[in-house]
């Protein structure tokens, strides 16, 4: 059974953090899911990706191509990822459900902390997957380093 790892941005956004997310999975050796709500920021999202340096660069792909099952990284808005993930990352409030996460090796959650209504629905979020029996840690940056903050064991 997986865990979901609740990721509170406050000092640096979602481009800067997520990728080095994706590069400590990949070094795992998962093939990972990106989920989110709309498909014009998964676009951008896909944008931003192709945009790194040579030697940090993530091979991937948007959902919706011929080779969608082939993907380390699959950016989708849809449950169902056709690369067979071990790792869903859910970004923008994308929902999570406990299935997911007892199915998963890995669940991260990445939320805007200069959200307000990111924040609330991050709560919701955990409150729901600890409520299914879900393990949980609550990381932050807020003191310029990234520190577990919270855990619940499901």
């Amino acid at each position: 059974m997986g865990a979901a790892y609740f990721y509170h941005l406050t000092r640096n956004p979602l481009e800067l953090t997520l990728p080095i997310l994706l590069g400590k999975a990949r070094g795992a050796g998962w093939r990972i899911a990106v989920r989110g709500r709309d498909t014009e920021r998964m676009a951008w999202l896909d944008e931003r990706l192709w945009l790194g340096s040579d030697e940090s660069f993530l091979a991937h792909g948007l959902a919706g191509g011929p080779h969608d099952a082939h993907q380390p990284i699959l950016l989708t808005t849809e449950r169902d990822a056709a690369n067979a993930p071990q790792c869903l990352m859910a970004m923008d409030g994308a929902e999570v459900a406990p299935d997911e996460v007892a199915a998963l090796e890995r669940v991260c959650v990445l939320f805007d902390g200069n959200d307000e209504s990111a924040v609330q629905h991050a709560r919701g979020q955990w409150k729901a997957l600890t409520d299914g029996g879900c393990s949980a840690q609550y990381w932050s940056e807020a003191s310029g380093r990234w520190e577990k903050k919270a855990e619940s064991g499901g």
